[in-house]
């Protein structure tokens, strides 16, 4: 495909003086105005010229191409128009030919590792934990889309106090027998009993804490009888964890679990020990516990060890890194993990670095904020969060329903698969829509609604689409693109063009909120089309030209979906 902008800026060089490369071009806000602008303000200064006036001259010199149809001087702007006949036909044949390729990357030599999801075992999956898998496994899609090898990986808190309190309750207070489905999420229901008995024991003369704490360390030393207890419990959780991403439909590489890198990391803390064999050790002695002192960073202290000589998220957080890279020859590590943890990261950056990690530089916390609900934040702690299980039950009732009360001839397994694919439709995209940096409010009504910003809207579209292509039964081998003149067509062509450009910014920036985005433009401006313009009793060129553009829009859609985590039905309820 021809690189217009590319056309462009060797036109203003050539009469402008300017090299290629400092030559900015802006896109303006309407077809009307063109499809890229140059602003004279730049060459102001130099010709001491009005911008008005340079625009004026240079539009006397630079000439309209087989390429560039048309330039317009604008107030301080020079606007160049791509020749549309020959911009439709490249478009709408490079999707038609690509189809799913459309719009990925070449192979790059790196190897990424993504690690998301990172759940604790003994605590329920919630609501709060969708937009740190959904955000993670759009992240690998799109890095894999632009051609990087990338290993997606999963981190399983499966020890820690919160494992200690959990179980510590349940052998000293449980009466009740575990549920036989669920049985993870109702380990954090035993969990968040668990606080709230030890916070009756404020001045500890209850002994509770030290109770506790005892529990923490006969699971570090590995005694036997709660060790057993310990992975019978733990396994209860992945059963759980295992068929949520079932159901999201997202894989993983590889799994590391916390307890395979425990003691790897009191090892690798011990080896950094200031003491007066090793004076260039890293970590010294405070109250008994191990520390870095980071201030002259600015990054305050870096706990590594506590005192009673457990483990924290750090040790095992340094020997973990340090296994990415060793044992996985990455050349980058980003870390998906909610913005609060924005200090520990540097901080964890920073000490690998002065462990001499020389891959440390090639850590990145990739940050998200937290999902509310209306009320405020969520808890497992607190025991106020909406639970998976209950999520997806309600919104498949819902769902279920309305597929089938539209369409009762279906089948029960094409009415329940199509009720599946709109409630990820509808959770996915509202966890990926809003910025990493915006907090979302779960609003489930909003998010299933086929108006406004939502995954069933793209959806439909994508059903919309299918639908005119059924009816039309036409064969489009032969198409004229230069008749597709209406604005709207053009802007159709437009944002096609621009897809690949938004895949790669959104990949490069851990941003799917920017394909989210682009996405709904796309979906609207379709639609405006749909509404605006014939497309089955369009006279036969026309038409075969409009049913051309729409697969085309179908498939930059459908692709755009699946980098999303999320597949468009074939069919949805009639609307039209």
């Amino acid at each position: 495909m021809v690189d217009y902008e590319q056309e462009v800026k060797k036109l203003v060089a050539k009469e402008s003086g300017l090299k290629l490369a400092d030559i900015p071009l802006e896109v303006p806000p309407n077809l009307e105005l063109g499809d890229y602008a140059f602003p004279c303000f730049i060459l102001s200064k130099e010709l001491k010229k009005a911008p008005v006036k340079i625009a004026e001259e240079l539009l006397k010199k630079i000439h309209p191409t087989n390429e560039i149809s048309k330039i317009e001087a604008k107030g301080p702007y020079l606007n160049f128009f791509i020749n549309r006949k020959i911009l439709n036909k490249e478009v709408i044949e490079s999707v038609l030919k690509d189809k799913s390729s459309y719009g990925s990357g070449s192979k790059k030599s790196e190897k990424v590792m993504v690690e998301y999801s990172q759940p604790n075992t003994h605590k329920a999956f919630h609501v709060g934990h969708l937009r740190n898998v959904c955000m993670g496994d759009s992240i690998v899609r799109l890095k894999r889309n632009q051609g990087y090898e990338v290993i997606a990986v999963n981190y399983i808190g499966d020890v820690g106090a919160h494992i200690a309190k959990c179980l510590w309750y349940y052998i000293n207070f449980l009466k009740e027998k575990p549920p036989k489905v669920n049985r993870g999420e109702w380990l954090g229901k035993i969990y968040t009993q668990a606080v709230k008995k030890l916070a009756e024991d404020v001045d500890g003369t209850l002994g509770y804490k030290e109770e506790v704490s005892k529990v923490l360390q006969a699971l570090e030393s590995g005694e036997k009888v709660i060790t057993a207890l310990w992975r019978e419990t733990a396994d209860w959780s992945l059963e759980d964890f295992n068929s949520i991403y079932d159901w999201l439909g997202v894989k993983f590489d590889k799994i590391f679990f916390e307890s395979d890198v425990e003691k790897e990391g009191k090892k690798l803390v011990e080896k950094y020990k200031k003491s007066p064999k090793n004076k260039k050790g890293l970590f010294e002695e405070s109250d008994g516990a191990l520390i870095l002192d980071l201030e002259k960073y600015g990054l305050g202290v870096f706990l590594a060890l506590k005192s009673d000589g457990t483990s924290l998220y750090s040790t095992k957080d340094l020997a973990l890194a340090a296994k990415k890279f060793g044992e996985f020859g990455i050349d980058k590590s980003l870390y998906v993990v909610g913005s609060e943890q924005k200090l520990y990261f540097n901080q964890l950056f920073k000490t690998l670095e002065l462990m001499g990690f020389k891959n440390a530089k090639n850590c990145e916390h990739v940050s998200y904020e937290l999902v509310m609900v209306p009320e405020g934040k969520m808890s497992s702690r607190a025991g106020n969060v909406i639970l998976f299980s209950e999520l997806k039950s309600k919104i498949m009732s819902v769902l279920i329903g309305e597929v089938k009360k539209r369409h009762n001839d279906w089948s029960k397994d094409k009415i329940e698969a199509t009720a599946k694919k709109i409630a990820l439709g509808a959770l996915k995209f509202g966890m990926l829509s809003s910025d990493n940096n915006k907090v979302i409010v779960f609003s489930l009504d909003d998010w299933v609604s086929f108006e406004g910003e939502t995954g069933p809207y793209i959806q439909y579209v994508v059903a919309r689409i299918n639908s005119i292509i059924r009816k039309s039964g036409m064969d489009i081998n032969s198409v004229d693109y230069s008749l597709l003149n209406d604005p709207l067509e053009q802007k159709l062509v437009s944002l096609i063009k621009k897809y690949p450009e938004v895949v790669k910014t959104a990949s490069s920036s851990n941003r799917p909120s920017i394909l989210c985005r682009y996405l709904i433009d796309i979906a609207q401006a379709y639609n405006e089309f749909y509404h605006s313009c014939q497309i089955l009793k369009a006279d036969s060129s026309l038409r075969g030209a409009r049913i051309s553009l729409s697969l085309a829009v179908k498939f930059v859609i459908v692709n755009g979906l699946f980098l999303l985590g999320i597949t468009a039905p074939e069919e949805m309820w009639r609307f039209w």
